[in-house]
């Protein structure tokens, strides 16, 4: 695909406001999309059940994200509504309903104070708040039982019947998510990490119930003597209480942390609403009046003035000013804007005074687009299935098969219903992943936490498991490979001036302004800077006054050509040259001649170069994605050792590059740091957002380079690779303690002490190996 190609590429337009039921008499002709927003997924398998179950309707192609707990169906045919759609996810054992649309005419950013409204009025009840509460229980009731339990000097008299008094509370409360999940699974036949968790800790804790009530382990002086023996035993004396609370508290610490994590999955398009404008200056019979800005209208004239974001898209009616337009092409350069052009909502006016007529407003808006194109992304990405889930799908059925088969055992072989049970039993505590609780979570803290120590930040296990497929890194050019910020690269003169002299005079009357080109003048003249005399700003040209006594003009070639002055030969080569490398180029003139033609560029960062060849090393093609011009575009690939290059592109475009990309069988990474590429980087398969750039940007990604450097970029996907592989490590020996016990717990050779060394050595191993990643270092 051409760069050119890239330019014209178009999105299909986006969903209307509310979907259309089929069913109705107003049913397009095309198929129909709705929103549907999932209620009781516990985890990644949840979404892929449903996911699932609604593909298997006729018409109908639907995807389900874990993280924002939504489905996007697409669907047609006279036979399919929402409420059967609704109905179809009901009957899976979860819950469905669509959003509920914005008020019409509401701007994006005033949908954004109302949806923001109701997520701190529904704060207590998205599930975190509860979690929290049943950690906290678990943890500070489940410490003493597992001390009690795994030191024999502790057990005092009657320490048992204490033990049972902690631990209640902890499966029955705490562990309730595990176990009505665990039931919900059942229901349709399906095994996950929930009913390994549902079971084992249910089977050590009813048992243990049946020790201090039926059998000898209720006894006053009853001790868990630490002795590493391996005897038959009939299980009366035998409590697992620890086994029950410890293994609650440590996957509810894992939750917790992923479930917080998860909350914040709707930060970008938040972060995108936020950008526009809050109030606006309508002009009303020739008052101005400052209303909401949900009040405009289609065919309203507003006013904006310097420094003010421009409240919604429109047509300039009167004035001119240099458009900060940053959002949509993420380059630094504002755009020169007169009478008959059109602008952006969100925009920011730099330059003088506007009069705007309004042209779209609401959801019809480039921002609402912009923020819908992030939604679609996020929905439309496939939530990575959690590996303990698969291993559990298999895991549980054969432990259910195997403890079933121990009890058929010995009791055809005449050892008795308690002997038979305490074997079948044994089978189901053993198998409960203590070391698998803490499998996933320890890792993630000691590599998120090495990460944090080198300007890395990682969301979530999802993002380590896309680090190890990726196989293209696409990457912006503004503010990602280079600075973002115009700076002054050469001057060049006639052999009758310096320099210095140049940058002095044209820096003196830059400096009263705001404009990037200007500051970039302004830092490179020597200080102190003498003040004009006088100033006049020429719109869309530059700008002319009188400073120590010479008439200055500093602006566009063409400023020059008006007042009648030439370049010279030597300043034309050099404005030429400037061209050709993509540099913009300023002329200085004074006293009737021209003097000097400024370069000024958004500079290559020094590291750019270094961390292109890193990312190659790690496997990574690199592709240059821009909204810059193709001399740009090209030049800064050259220079840092790009060879594809996509410029020119819109923020719908760099998502159709990217969807392109996948189409063809690539893992795309995308690094960027503007809100132009808060689309593309949730589009991508992995996002890598700059932190020296915009929230939205940061929100999408799901890895944030705090440092600001390219280098970060390399050293986050060594750091996920590096953290995906502990945890595939830490996962694999935690089922092989327990897959290593089960005969002994089959042949009825498993007493406490075995059972207790077994997850402890576990999951001392486990914690080991997570915390040689803060040992990892940066290249």
């Amino acid at each position: 695909m051409s760069a050119q190609s890239a330019k014209t590429a178009t999105t299909a337009p986006g969903p209307p406001d509310g979907p259309v039921d089929p069913a109705g008499p107003d049913r397009p002709a095309g198929p129909a999309v709705v929103e549907l927003v999932i209620g009781g997924m516990t985890c990644a398998s949840c979404a892929a059940r449903v996911e699932k179950k609604l593909n298997r309707m006729d018409g109908v192609e639907a995807t389900v994200n874990y993280a924002t707990e939504k489905a996007k169906v697409t669907y047609e045919g006279a036979d399919v509504s929402v409420r059967d759609l609704i109905a179809t996810v009901e009957a899976t054992g979860y819950t469905a309903e669509e959003p509920a649309p914005p008020a019409a005419g509401a701007s994006a950013s005033g949908a954004s104070g109302a949806r923001e409204e109701q997520g701190e009025e529904g704060e207590a009840d998205d599930g975190l708040t509860s979690l929290r509460q049943r950690l906290i229980t678990a943890v500070v009731l489940a410490v003493p039982v597992i001390a009690m339990a795994m030191i024999p000097a502790l057990q005092f008299e009657s320490w048992q019947w204490l033990s049972l008094t902690l631990a209640a509370p902890v499966v029955v409360y705490a562990a309730w998510p595990f176990h009505r999940a665990a039931w919900t699974n059942a229901k349709h036949g399906a095994a996950t990490m929930d009913t390994l968790i549902s079971v084992g800790t249910s089977a050590a804790f009813l048992w243990s119930l049946w020790a201090l009530f039926f059998g000898t382990a209720g006894e006053p002086g009853m001790t868990h003597p630490f002795e590493l023996t391996i005897a038959r035993s009939d299980g009366a004396g035998n409590i697992y209480l620890e086994a029950a609370a410890g293994v609650t508290a440590f996957i509810l610490a894992g939750r917790y942390f992923e479930a917080r994590s998860k909350r914040k999955a709707g930060a970008a398009l938040r972060a995108l609403m936020e950008l526009g404008a809050k109030e606006v200056t309508l002009l009303r019979e020739g008052v101005e009046v400052r209303v909401p800005v949900g009040e405009l209208r289609v065919g309203d004239r507003f006013v904006v003035r310097p420094g003010e974001k421009i409240a919604t898209d429109g047509t300039v009616i009167e004035g001119s000013s240099a458009v900060d337009m940053s959002m949509l092409t993420g380059e630094s350069v504002p755009v020169e804007t007169g009478t008959g052009d059109t602008v952006t909502g969100g925009t920011l006016n730099a330059g003088g005074r506007l009069v705007i007529e309004a042209t779209r407003i609401g959801a019809d808006t480039q921002l609402a687009r912009m923020t819908r194109l992030v939604e679609d992304a996020q929905n439309g990405k496939a939530a990575a299935q959690r590996l303990a889930d698969r291993i559990s799908a298999v895991f549980v059925p054969l432990v259910i098969t195997l403890a079933l088969a121990t009890l058929g055992y010995w009791l055809g072989n005449d050892a008795g219903p308690t002997a038979a049970f305490t074997a079948a039993v044994a089978v189901l505590i053993i198998a409960c992943p203590c070391a698998l609780g803490l499998a996933t979570p320890t890792a993630l803290m000691a590599g998120t936490g090495r990460g944090a120590q080198l300007g890395i930040l990682i969301k979530g296990p999802e993002t380590l498991e896309t680090t190890r497929r990726t196989d293209t890194i696409v990457l912006d050019k503004t503010g990602t490979i280079t600075t973002g910020r115009m700076t002054h690269h050469t001057t060049h003169t006639t052999p009758t001036t310096t320099p210095a002299q140049a940058l002095r005079l044209a820096g003196a009357l830059e400096n009263a302004s705001e404009h990037p080109i200007a500051q970039a003048i302004t830092t490179a003249a020597t200080q102190p800077l003498p003040t004009p005399e006088d100033f006049t700003n020429i719109p869309g040209l530059g700008v002319q006054g009188t400073v120590e006594g010479h008439t200055v003009l500093v602006g566009r070639p063409r400023l020059l050509t008006d007042a009648g002055i030439a370049l010279p030969p030597e300043l034309t080569t050099a404005l030429a040259h400037a061209t050709e490398r993509g540099h913009t180029a300023i002329a200085v003139a004074w006293d009737g001649q021209a003097r000097a033609v400024i370069e000024v560029t958004d500079a290559v960062k020094d590291t750019s170069a270094e961390a292109i060849r890193r990312l190659r090393t790690l496997g990574l093609t690199p592709i240059l994605l821009t909204g810059d011009n193709q001399t740009v575009a090209r030049t800064v690939a050259a220079e840092v050792g790009i060879d594809e290059v996509y410029a020119e592109a819109m923020p719908e475009d760099k998502v159709t590059i990217i969807k392109r990309l996948q189409a063809e069988g690539r893992s795309v990474a995308m690094v960027g740091d503007g809100v132009n590429d808060a689309a593309a980087l949730a589009q991508a398969d992995l996002g890598l957002a700059m932190g020296t750039g915009t929230d939205a940007a940061i929100e999408a990604g799901d890895l944030t380079l705090v440092r600001g450097d390219l280098n970060a970029a390399a050293d986050a996907i060594r750091l996920s690779r590096r953290t995906l592989s502990t945890i595939h490590t830490n996962l694999f020996w935690a089922f092989a303690y327990n897959v290593a016990a089960l005969p002994l717990a089959a042949a009825g050779l498993l007493n406490p002490m075995i059972a207790g060394a077994a997850m402890a050595f576990s999951s001392v191993f486990v914690v080991g190996n997570s915390l040689r990643l803060r040992g990892f270092k940066a290249l």
